[in-house]
């Protein structure tokens, strides 16, 4: 399958006021947040174990490793956007103590509703707060958080541009926000590779665990479409944020981006 080049920068954005992609094709733009809504609809239940089989486990170094990069610490209040099934969440909340608060928000009802049942479980209730949130207009004060992650989050994100303006409105003052996406391999071989599993493979796993081979080919594409590292960085930058960098991890199929607000 051929797949669109991932330098190109217009992937990453919309091609006119009305229209967006939706992975490969071309959709109005008030028609994604509710058909990215589908996919993880359908996913939710599944959401963990799917990440474990993709990554092949390696999703929990990523994850740890930006954990390790987010400076948190006692006291702190975190934003983890886009925060699913809560895996960072519940990281958090154990370095944050009892004097912290995390804030585990997600567009979606049924991904806050298998995170917010599994952090029970585990018996992380006192410094947790769940919110159903629209990245593009956090329903936050300004300067309210210490840290904001987005972990695998971004790129369903209908308008990028405007997340990361929200994203830096709600920070506080030496603040700093961590993106962890998926991105562009450095290595061609690695990218070949990439490419076959991710469009070959990874559908029909989701079709025998998830019994959703749909959900997994809008994921393999929505990633192929996601802004490249330095892209990235540069629309970062354009939100305000600054000493932005980025750090590849397993041969920058993942990257975690990296910026302060001064």
């Amino acid at each position: 399958m051929s797949t669109p080049d991932t330098n190109d920068t217009s992937a990453s954005t919309q091609t006119s006021e009305s229209t967006t992609h939706f992975g490969f094709k071309q959709v109005d733009t008030s028609q994604k947040v509710n058909m990215v809504k589908d996919v993880f609809q359908s996913v939710a239940a599944k959401y963990d174990i799917m990440n474990d089989l993709m990554s092949f486990g390696v999703h929990r170094l990523w994850k740890r490793y930006t954990i390790d990069c987010s400076g948190v610490r006692a006291g702190h209040k975190v934003l983890d956007l886009a925060g699913g099934t809560g895996d960072l969440t519940a990281k958090f909340s154990r370095i944050v103590g009892e004097s912290g608060q995390v804030v585990l928000a997600d567009i979606n009802d049924a991904m806050l509703k298998v995170g917010r049942d599994k952090l029970r479980d585990k018996g992380i209730v006192g410094n947790v707060q769940y919110v159903q949130a629209n990245a593009e207009a956090l329903p936050f004060p300004d300067n309210s958080f210490d840290i904001i992650t987005i972990a695998f989050g971004l790129r369903n994100v209908t308008d990028k541009d405007k997340a990361l303006a929200s994203m830096y409105r709600v920070l506080k003052p030496a603040g700093r926000l961590l993106v962890l996406e998926f991105s562009k391999p450095t290595n061609d071989m690695l990218n070949k590779a990439y490419d076959m599993y991710s469009f070959h493979l990874l559908p029909k796993i989701g079709q025998l665990v998830a019994n959703d081979a749909d959900s997994y080919q809008y994921l393999a594409e929505s990633i192929r479409m996601h802004p490249e590292q330095e892209v990235l960085k540069t629309m970062m930058e354009t939100a305000g944020f600054e000493q932005t960098t980025y750090h590849n991890l397993t041969g920058g199929i993942v990257a975690l981006h990296r910026g302060f607000k001064f």
